[in-house]
């Protein structure tokens, strides 16, 4: 997110104000969000719902199972899942902007 941050504000310094998407806009369709390790594996789901009932899944595994580690791989899963978001909501505010 240190990125998104780092865009945003050019965005902003440039005075680039049409209508767009924002990361605050990205967390704010996101309503909860479920987590499950599959059992025996590294392989970690994250889905997100959204505020209009759609599910999104992002998903992590480690290639070395010493190298698991549960907190990482739902971090890793979540921003999977956040980033399908913004094409999603992408297409929503175009869909809008050519109504």
């Amino acid at each position: 997110m240190t990125d998104e941050k780092a865009i945003e504000a050019e965005i902003n310094a440039k005075g680039l104000n049409a209508p767009r998407l924002n990361p605050d806009m990205i967390d704010a369709a996101i309503v909860s969000e479920q987590y499950h390790v599959f059992a025996g594996t590294t392989l970690t789901v994250c889905a997100l719902t959204l505020r209009n009932g759609y599910i999104v899944t992002g998903e992590s595994a480690a290639a070395s199972p010493e190298n698991f580690d549960q907190a990482i791989g739902r971090k890793i899963a979540r921003d999977n899942a956040r980033n399908k978001i913004w094409a999603l909501e992408g297409y929503l505010l175009r869909e809008k902007l050519a109504a």
